[in-house]
């Protein structure tokens, strides 16, 4: 995959031209135009599009986890129907076409300072697309002289993760590189201490998907953590840009959206009812970042959407909860958007210290991991103080348990990709969580997403026989 970007910063003015072609279709080679872009450029693509696939993905799996919900009944992604998530594939596979190509020429000029981010990135990338639809096409998809590729098991590619975060953390500590990142990473601008950090913090995460094995190591897990993030200013996201529309904050843009009437960005009432209280009886202050109340005339307070059933007949603002303009995730057109967070660290830390028997050390990193996101957030110490305070929320350590860390996680990883594979690998165990009205799966939970139509028609052959109830290889019975 060849693609070039162009990119005019002016302080805040980006104006983005990508455009793509595949090396097959390439009959002619003009010397003048050269076919392989240069490392810089692609490391700009591929920083902004890592994020951008953030969003890609965190838009469908978000309706799987009830953080949204569609206003319309029985709409296809909130019901769990057969649709086609082409453009998320796609984009995925572009990305990681880049990242090798990123890879392949820092390997040519000994630069392991470019190398190291790009296989993290490259691991992040994999993950989001087997995570999303279980086996597929890996070690024959980037070959020019095979358009059918065979499909590798979701165990197979989550080696390849784990060896790109390792060879990536290595290159990183390289002594030497003849060229390194700066303004071209959107990301970390060139930090390599802190790209060191992401690829600790998402081998954390990654190893901890194992949890359902009987090869999960939560000891591996906590080996991870204390080399990754120390604090939220270590957060692996990225900040976008005021212009154009298409390089602002995709959140930011689904807000201003719906208050123009294209609606999107509706919360579920599954979010909505667990951070007013109606759920458990805490008010959780965070909702007060995240959404506004409805109007006093339909009631005042917070209502969600109940998935698959729409808005009734409700108006299409005011009756119910949305992604509000201004609110933390959707805070203007350059707000960062969180790809992986110290917060979700803190719980993945909770989660395997409890696995290992380390109550204490899981209790002490539940309650940082909590507070940690409601200070990212704007919550004010009094009001954390108040939420840490309830009996249901402050269990203490002796009574912690994996229902604790996974309600808190849920919050925390709001909008995120990553509270899919949580929510999968806990059985969809949420307090009142419920399969969505009107379910295409009968009632059943969604496992994974469906192949899209582009590999349906012309890989048919090699698309492996399975349905939306099939799982990935770490989601065991």
């Amino acid at each position: 995959m060849i693609r070039f970007i162009k990119f005019i910063v002016a302080p805040v003015l980006l104006i983005a031209l990508i455009s793509g072609c595949d090396d097959y279709l390439d009959i002619n080679e003009d010397p003048n135009n050269p076919t392989t872009a240069p490392i810089e450029g692609l490391m700009i693509n591929s920083t902004f599009e890592t994020a951008r696939n953030t969003y890609r993905v965190g838009s469908v799996t978000s309706f799987f986890v009830q953080h949204l919900a569609s206003p319309n009944a029985a709409t296809g992604t909130d019901i769990h129907d057969a649709i086609s998530y082409g453009t998320a594939w796609s984009q995925l596979y572009f990305n990681i076409g880049d990242l090798r190509e990123i890879i392949e020429q820092a390997e040519a000029i000994n630069a392991p300072h470019y190398s190291g981010p790009a296989r993290i990135m490259k691991a992040y990338n994999l993950s989001l697309l087997v995570n999303m639809f279980g086996d597929i096409p890996y070690s024959q998809a980037f070959r020019t002289d095979n358009l059918q590729p065979a499909y590798d098991a979701s165990s197979a590619v989550y080696e390849v993760i784990l060896q790109n975060i390792n060879q990536g953390i290595a290159d990183l500590n390289a002594e030497e590189s003849a060229a390194a990142p700066g303004g071209d990473d959107f990301i970390f601008q060139g930090n390599l201490d802190s790209w060191k950090k992401t690829g600790y913090a998402l081998q954390a995460r990654f190893l901890n998907h194992f949890s359902k094995l009987g090869s999960y190591n939560p000891q591996s897990v906590l080996t991870a953590v204390e080399n990754a993030f120390a604090n939220s200013e270590d957060d692996f996201e990225m900040t976008f840009f005021a212009s154009p529309n298409e390089a602002q904050n995709q959140w930011h843009r689904t807000a201003v959206l719906n208050a123009g009437l294209n609606l999107g960005g509706w919360l579920s009432d599954q979010i909505v009812d667990q951070l007013s209280g109606a759920t458990n009886g805490v008010f959780d202050p965070r909702i007060e970042f995240i959404t506004e109340e409805i109007d006093s005339v339909f009631g005042g307070g917070y209502v969600g959407t109940r998935n698959g059933a729409g808005r009734g007949a409700d108006p299409e603002q005011g009756a119910r909860c949305v992604l509000a303009v201004g609110s933390f995730y959707a805070l203007s057109p350059t707000q960062p958007l969180e790809l992986m967070t110290y917060a979700e660290l803190r719980m993945i830390e909770a989660e395997a210290a409890l696995a290992s028997g380390n109550s204490s050390r899981a209790y002490s990193a539940y309650e940082a991991g909590i507070r940690a996101h409601m200070e990212k957030l704007g919550v004010d110490s009094d009001a954390i103080e108040q939420y840490w305070s309830d009996p249901l929320v402050s269990v203490g350590a002796d009574n912690l348990s994996i229902n604790n860390i996974m309600r808190e996680k849920y919050v925390i990883t709001f909008l995120n990709p990553e509270t899919w594979n949580d929510a999968r690998r806990f059985d969809y165990q949420y307090e009142g969580f419920r399969a969505p009205a009107n379910s295409a799966l009968g009632g059943e939970m969604i496992r994974l997403a469906r192949y899209p139509d582009s590999e349906l028609q012309r890989n048919f052959s090699n698309v492996p026989d399975r349905s939306m109830l099939d799982r990935v290889f770490w989601d065991a019975n």
